[in-house]
């Protein structure tokens, strides 16, 4: 079993040197993105299928936390050097450079870690339920307990025609293990910020493409449309009413507003570098010094009136994230991880996002079996309150 986990590692880290190009034509990818790939495809593997509320069968999480140790280990040579002071044996003191781990994997990745082993703790809790699934095609006794669960969960199956039907007792769930599906609830809603949180800021750092900049367009107000443009310089600025007032329907309305966005916060802030560029070179030269000071407030003005837009848009972007938690990647994050060279970031950005992505699978499955139950349990009280009243008029 060792000598083959052994081999099994080498053809991995092979594939990985290699840039997912096992011919050795040299028409790999760099080591980043097909480190990032396999844990994205990893995930992919192992998670892909998150139907239900159930434990990961041994086989998989045996091949989640192996693979996953392999991955990570690069880590352990990803270092910076930083100054120490060493004492020798005479008693004098030393300064030398001793390596240590590198600042942003030192921070997140023990945190990322922490956040994959509560979400396997989370699947393992969900062995014995009050609730389990009914694949959709599949015949089963036809009663009136199915018949009015069958009618509750229509709007669901409509929704997501693949899942299987969640199915709870003729009396509803127990009020303990809707209490614990609540409190599992909250948890997993902890962590999915916390993982959106640390890829947020990975993302952040990147280094913007070059690919990214040429395609941007020259008029930010162009880009975003009147709407969004005008509700951002309203006096009275609101990112929900905003977002109210825009078409979200679907998930690609919702991208596309996303992508207006960040092409809109990049242009302002490339103006604004440029635009303090051009102050400190005005102020270097002495013969423009005196149209330098002509124009000086009206830049100040401008810059002012630039700056205010992009906070208003950054809180508008993070508002419509929160609203949509599973919204797929942007253009620009895109372009970032497919052009990023650095390995350790597109370790931090892949396995923050494989886990936000763990996290919102099992929120929906959460939801799912909450709300069969509430509207059941809605059918059993309007039912009762019927009878109630036929009884009263008899």
């Amino acid at each position: 079993s060792s000598f083959k986990e052994i081999e099994m590692m080498k053809e991995r880290f092979s594939k990985l040197l290699l840039g997912e190009d096992m011919s050795g034509s040299g028409k790999g990818v760099c080591t980043a993105l097909a480190i990032s790939n396999a844990l994205t495809n990893l995930a992919a593997s192992v998670f892909g299928e998150l139907w239900r509320l159930e434990p990961l069968s041994h086989e998989r999480k045996l091949l989640w936390q192996r693979e996953m140790n392999w991955i990570l280990s690069v880590c352990d040579h990803i270092v910076e050097f930083v100054p120490s002071f060493h004492s020798v044996t005479d008693g004098t003191s030393l300064e030398v450079m001793i390596s240590r781990p590198r600042s942003d994997l030192h921070i997140n990745l023990p945190a990322l870690r922490k956040l994959d082993a509560m979400l396997l703790e989370a699947l393992d809790s969900y062995k014995e339920t009050d609730f389990w699934y009914v694949d959709q095609g599949v015949s089963v006794d036809i009663s009136s307990k199915n018949q009015q669960q069958k009618s509750v969960a229509t709007k669901r199956e409509e929704d997501k025609w693949w899942l299987p039907v969640p199915k709870i007792p003729t009396g509803g769930l127990s009020e303990k293990s809707r209490k614990a599906l609540q409190n599992q609830r909250d948890c997993t809603n902890q962590i999915l910020k916390a993982a959106m949180a640390i890829n947020e800021q990975v993302l952040s750092e990147m280094q913007v493409p070059d690919v990214y900049w040429d395609s941007l367009p020259k008029s930010a107000r162009a880009n975003l449309g009147d709407t969004i443009y005008y509700g951002l310089r309203q006096e009275h600025f609101s990112p929900d009413a905003l977002l109210s007032s825009l078409d979200l329907s679907t998930e690609h309305s919702a991208l596309e507003v996303a992508n207006r966005i960040q092409s809109a916060l990049h242009i302002w802030r490339k103006k604004e570098s440029s635009g303090s560029h051009k102050e400190g070179k005005s102020k270097s030269n002495g013969s423009s010094r005196y149209s330098w000071l002509k124009v000086r407030d009206l830049v100040a003005e401008c810059g002012d009136k630039r700056q205010l837009l992009i906070e208003r848009a950054d809180s508008l972007l993070l508002c419509l994230r929160q609203r949509f938690p599973g919204l797929p990647q942007t253009v620009l994050d895109v372009n970032k991880i497919q052009y990023n060279k650095d390995v350790g970031q597109a370790i931090l950005e892949s396995y923050s996002r494989v886990l936000e992505s763990l996290a919102y699978s099992i929120l929906s499955r959460i939801d799912d079996v909450l709300y069969i139950a509430d509207m059941t349990k809605r059918n059993q009280d309007s039912s009762g309150s019927q009878l109630g009243s036929k009884t009263n008029a008899a």
